[in-house]
């Protein structure tokens, strides 16, 4: 059982518009602190001069403060900011002309009145010389514009990768099933409409993701004319490897666009911008919804390498079609008689989309922990 409440030793301090307390208390477990008619009561269990105890005191201060305490513990003491009403100098603390046996000066933060006005005064010239600077900064005048332009385009680009989503999903899920005829078994009509969804994806969706990679080219602009704080390099591997993926091999080979690898490809896109975007657009208005933001710096986990395996798998596939076709590849003029066979460049490049997914990797894990990483507790 606790022994009888203690005084603990308390010192103070004043400024013209706060009070300071010090409570010589560690280890404090449930304070209770509160402010009632001009009076602070306080009560805790802590360790003090009369070893681990219940402490408390009561304060009645001289003039009026405000009812709120602010109590910031640490593990050797516990401190107390009190507000005046009035920016004033007290002659003492308490209403009592004589100091209680527990109170002491804190000569740590001790001030004379004309220490005080002079450390209020450097305080006021510092705020001022501050105001002084960032009035020298010249204001946008483009700023709302900029942040207006930003808000649009993310949210198309959110409408329309949610709408690839949406449309794959459907397909995939709902539609194509009344094409069946009716005295297939329901396996065969599961494994038929999952083929018709995987082969017939690009005919269907490609216009709409023409329209945003295309549009994704305005993400390397934004960040070299610092329209956005994003690195510029990350933004160029992902932006030209999707539409290198896009444009070159399954825009041009009519081959490659019935294969179910473009599935996978679009799918894992779409659903990686369907959180990246919104998160972008929020952040213009400065608005952070943690489980969006928690969505954006995790989803791309899992579904960043499936899609550069995707678009490995989808190159490896379109070398064999690059060789009997001979498209794109170049012949030099004589006396050299060199060609410079395509699918040899495609794999060089399977080596640069590898390098290229790691590069965006770290960078990506680097932002998951500055903005989900663990936070150092700060006590109360």
């Amino acid at each position: 059982m606790a022994g009888p409440s203690l005084r603990p030793h308390v010192h103070w301090a004043q400024r013209h518009r706060e009070l300071f307390l010090r409570v010589d208390l560690s280890d404090v477990r449930n304070p209770d602190i509160t402010i009632t008619d001009n009076v602070l009561h306080f009560r805790a269990q802590g360790h003090g001069a009369k070893g681990d105890n219940i402490y408390e005191f009561e304060i009645e201060f001289l003039e009026p403060v405000e009812p709120k305490p602010v109590c910031r513990m640490t593990q050797r003491q516990l401190n107390i900011t009190v507000q005046k009403k009035e920016s004033n100098w007290w002659e003492r603390l308490t209403k009592q002309e004589k100091r209680p046996l527990f109170l002491a000066p804190d000569f740590d933060r001790w001030l004379d009145e004309s220490d005080a006005e002079m450390e209020l005064k450097e305080k006021e010239e510092e705020k001022i010389n501050k105001m002084k600077i960032e009035s020298r900064v010249p204001k946008d005048p483009f700023k709302h514009l900029k942040k207006g332009y930003l808000i649009m385009y993310n949210l198309v680009q959110f409408l329309g990768f949610s709408w690839i989503f949406v449309n794959m999903t459907v397909r995939l899920f709902i539609l194509g099933k009344g094409n069946m005829e009716i005295h297939l078994s329901s396996k065969m009509v599961g494994f038929l409409c999952l083929t018709d969804s995987f082969y017939d994806t690009f005919h269907t969706i490609s216009d709409m993701m023409y329209f945003c990679q295309t549009l994704a080219l305005m993400e390397i602009m934004n960040s070299l004319i610092g329209l956005v704080r994003s690195p510029l390099i990350p933004s160029v591997v992902q932006v030209f490897g999707r539409n290198f993926v896009l444009f070159v091999i399954l825009g041009s080979l009519e081959e490659m666009q019935s294969k179910p690898v473009v599935f996978f490809i679009f799918y894992f896109w779409s659903i990686t911008e369907l959180f990246r975007y919104p998160y972008y657009m929020l952040s213009c208005i400065g608005i952070e919804w943690k489980p969006l933001t928690w969505l954006r710096y995790t989803v791309w986990i899992p579904l960043y390498p499936l899609g550069g395996l995707a678009e490995a798998v989808c190159i490896v596939q379109s070398i064999p079609i690059f060789s009997e076709t001979g498209k794109f590849s170049l012949g030099l003029p004589n006396p050299l008689n060199v060609t410079i066979q395509f699918p040899f460049v495609l794999q060089i490049y399977l080596i640069a989309l590898f390098l290229g997914v790691f590069v965006n990797f770290r960078h990506l894990y680097k932002q998951r922990k500055q903005h989900l990483g663990p936070k150092k507790r700060k006590m109360k």
